[in-house]
């Protein structure tokens, strides 16, 4: 049996949002450039506060691993499967972070959102800003009951219990943790 979709087939997912100071619209390839140039600028700060290790973003992240990476986040936004956001100054010339909205793997929760911002956005309080903006935008915009917020609203080593209890208990059933039977 398929697991059921993410969002509502009548969904429609936000493809350009305007904030107080910023856009946010959906990662693709035409972004890679100014996408790649945010994150590189921020490694060490992006590796403690969104990723927790030093898998991404890295040295060595080429402009072609870029694109591909665009790619990638295209197509799932496209099959909607997850959505990610660059969110952009509003001449759209610079990136000041991203926002993930992806389903969750941990039962009752609908929905997981992550979100980063560069190290000088950071520094420029916009972390807290763009944080108080998109818990709003996901409560009232989209069609989740219970949405977590892992290293904000849940602490990092609360939520990676809960990642692995979940998979632990799918790996029993024999189904992969978003329901689907395992292969």
């Amino acid at each position: 049996m398929p697991a059921p979709p993410f969002v509502p087939a009548d969904f429609n997912v936000p493809t350009h949002v305007e904030g107080p100071d910023f856009t946010i619209v959906p990662l693709a390839p035409a972004l890679a450039k100014i996408d790649y140039d945010a994150y590189m600028a921020s490694i060490e700060h992006l590796q403690k506060t969104f990723s927790r290790s030093t898998s991404w973003p890295h040295e060595g992240i080429s402009a072609a691993d870029a694109v591909q990476d665009m790619e990638t986040e295209q197509a799932r936004f496209q099959a909607r499967k997850s959505f990610a956001y660059s969110v952009l100054t509003p001449d759209g010339m610079r990136e000041r972070g991203c926002v993930y909205v992806y389903p969750s793997t941990v039962p009752g929760y609908d929905a997981v959102v992550r979100l980063w911002v560069t190290k000088a956005e950071y520094d420029a309080g916009f972390d807290a800003e763009l944080y108080q903006w998109v818990t709003h935008w996901v409560r009232t915009d989209w069609p989740f009951a219970k949405v977590a917020y892992p290293g904000r609203a849940i602490e990092w080593s609360a939520w990676d219990a809960m990642v692995a209890a979940s998979k632990a208990a799918a790996s029993k059933t024999g189904k992969t943790a978003s329901g689907a039977q395992a292969q």
